[in-house]
């Protein structure tokens, strides 16, 4: 990385970090309704990650597919975080027209294909993505992000034994913060380290740490490159920790204070600060100042264009339901 880059991925995790702040806001403003699961103190992962993937839609691109903890994702796979805002505004110009809400961001313009409610649900598909990227012949992959809790589903059994056996181009990334909703790892799966299950299935797999974004763009520069290289499957796993809780009903009782303050102490975003303040390439005058922007910018941009986009009509509700020019085998018994 060049000095500039180092700059501009603080930017963006501040921005994101500052993204979910105002989603929380606005959440307890009763602007934005249904569920909501912040990533406040993982940005490093998803930014680092796809920092080194093909990122912005179109042929050459990678696939991202996700859990329901995907607003980062998203943005960050090249979705307009105004169009992301207004779906958590339940807004016709959101990402998903309004009908998804914060679990269901898609945006097939920019790869982005989707965040999913059901736990386990995105492994298959990500084969799926990756079988197709093999059959088109190209050297696209697809990134699947899940989460620990996810891990102990058949579906994750089942996928990565298929991705192993067909050999497909895909990533699966592991956001391992150790809490399956309110349950600790250690009580619910037998193998604590995500990655060591790999060897079932005979696919590469390491470990590393989530909060540090540097050690996450070295990681995942080599595993990018070995799933584009080799057509194979491989699996990533970083430790981090999410500092609010699953959603915005969890009061985090099951956390000790002690946990969260040492947890705080590695914030992702104060990590990489520190470094380039060190390095000469920043001072904290600067970063206020990247604050304030970004504060501007979701405040008077995106937040303004969410609260004032018009709302779904209800005549349209079964709008997006079949595809607009449906095969009249279909619509004919609907309409009868």
């Amino acid at each position: 990385m060049n000095d500039s880059d180092k700059k501009r991925l603080l930017r963006e995790m501040i921005f994101y970090r500052r993204f979910e702040d105002r989603t929380f806001e606005a959440y307890m403003e009763r602007k934005i309704g249904g569920f909501l699961h912040l990533y406040t103190g993982q940005e490093a992962v998803a930014t680092g990650v796809l920092d080194m993937a093909r990122m912005g839609g179109g042929d050459k691109a990678d696939y991202v597919i996700t859990g329901y903890r995907d607003h980062v994702h998203a943005i960050k796979s090249g979705a307009p975080a105004r169009e992301v805002m207004a779906e958590l505004y339940g807004k016709e110009t959101g990402s998903s027209r309004g009908r998804g809400g914060s679990m269901h961001i898609f945006d097939p313009t920019a790869n982005f294909m989707g965040g999913y409610a059901l736990v386990g649900q995105p492994f298959p598909l990500a084969a799926g993505l990756a079988m197709g990227c093999k059959h088109k012949g190209t050297d696209q992959i697809a990134i699947c992000f899940l989460g620990d809790g996810a891990n102990n589903q058949g579906t994750f059994h089942e996928t990565m034994n298929m991705a192993s056996v067909w050999e497909l181009p895909v990533l699966f990334v592991c956001e391992n913060n150790m809490y399956a909703i309110g349950t600790h790892i250690d009580r619910s799966t037998a193998v604590r380290d995500q990655y060591k299950r790999m060897c079932a299935y005979d696919i590469e797999a390491s470990q590393h740490d989530g909060m540090d974004i540097e050690t996450v763009l070295e990681a995942s520069k080599k595993a990018v490159d070995y799933v584009r290289k080799n057509s194979k499957p491989y699996f990533i796993e970083f430790m981090t920790y999410r500092f609010r809780g699953h959603s915005m009903s969890d009061a985090k009782g099951y956390r000790t204070r002690e946990e969260e303050q040492e947890w705080e102490k590695r914030d992702p975003i104060n990590i990489f600060a520190g470094k380039l303040k060190k390095a000469g390439l920043i001072t904290d005058a600067d970063i206020k100042a990247m604050e304030k922007e970004i504060d501007d910018e979701i405040e008077n941009d995106i937040i303004k264009f969410a609260e004032e986009s018009p709302e779904p009509k209800v005549e349209d509700l079964g709008k997006y339901v079949l595809d607009d020019n449906p095969d009249p085998r279909w619509i004919g018994p609907l309409q009868q």
